[in-house]
């Protein structure tokens, strides 16, 4: 694909953060490249928690009429200052560094799940049978959502935000995770590009704009974070301003990602703010060139 290709307003749909089964989301690999198809979407990444396995998945039964695919994955981590979604595009998924990542990440997540089932149990005396436990603890990256659903199932609460809000979130847990510093370490050592997804939403639950931003985007590019998802679902016109105001004022690429987990958010494929006849913003014009997408 070519530059020329954009003739002053993107052709592109684009959308770089979705989930499979190969962690919370609940479309397969496969499933998946046939819905970002049928949404029309032309540039797509998938960004598995601690995972790239859905990766080498796509890459498997991608052919060359397209869509374009990106390497990724997501990284949740934390330090005295905060939390942060990081996410990883244009990764060697064989690199020692981001599989170095990937197996703390992983490690820390399996350890959290074990611990929450031991928490609902004595906290709140909701027990599951050994066969339902079993099978989430063999899925690549067991989380909050399934363990949610399996509560519904057994009548424990009404829906899978009820379970979340009301009973699995009222676990405490050490400090124990990935450093940013790690995870763009990774990242980096693996030839990727580190990005800093939903920044205005932190982890998800929080808002964060202004100056708060500001000093937030200053410490991760002291660790060599490149870029930011100036496009998010959910993200209001200021929030995205905000975003690409900082992007062009630090020269930070632009992304565009929907966080689509199929039935486990109530997010669409593709819904990232970025209309079909918006013009793209310089800074996501030098990611997708940087990444190969555009030459």
């Amino acid at each position: 694909m070519t530059a020329a290709d954009l003739t002053g307003r993107t052709k592109l749909k684009i959308d770089l953060h979705m989930h499979s089964t190969a962690s919370d989301g609940t479309d397969t690999p496969e499933e998946l490249l046939g819905l970002v198809r049928g949404a029309g979407i032309t540039v797509f990444s998938v960004t598995d928690h601690d995972s790239v396995n859905a990766c080498a998945a796509i890459r498997r039964i991608l052919t060359q009429d397209g869509p374009e695919f990106l390497n990724g994955a997501e990284f949740s981590c934390r330090d005295g200052k905060g939390k942060y979604h990081i996410l990883g595009y244009r990764i060697d998924p064989e690199a020692r560094s981001i599989l170095n990542v990937l197996a703390k990440g992983h490690q820390l997540r399996m350890r959290k799940v074990t611990a929450r089932l031991e928490f609902l149990k004595d906290r709140f005396g909701f027990e599951f049978p050994d066969a339902e436990i079993g099978g989430l603890l063999a899925l690549d990256n067991p989380g909050k959502p399934h363990i949610a659903n399996m509560m519904v199932r057994h009548g424990y609460a009404e829906n899978k935000e009820q379970a979340i809000r009301e009973f699995i979130d009222k676990i405490g847990f050490p400090d124990d995770y990935v450093r940013p510093e790690e995870a763009i370490e990774g990242i980096l050592g693996a030839g990727g590009i580190p990005v800093l997804a939903h920044p205005s939403y932190g982890d998800g639950d929080q808002l964060i704009i202004g100056d708060e931003m500001d000093e937030r985007l200053k410490r991760l590019m002291g660790f060599g974070l490149r870029g930011v998802e100036a496009f998010y679902s959910g993200f209001t016109a200021r929030l995205r301003g905000e975003m690409l105001s900082f992007a062009e004022r630090y020269g930070l690429y632009v992304t565009a990602g929907s966080d689509y987990h199929g039935s486990n958010k109530l997010v669409v494929l593709g819904d990232t703010g970025l209309e079909d006849d918006t013009e793209l913003p310089r800074e996501m014009v030098k990611f997708l060139e940087n990444t190969g997408i555009l030459v």
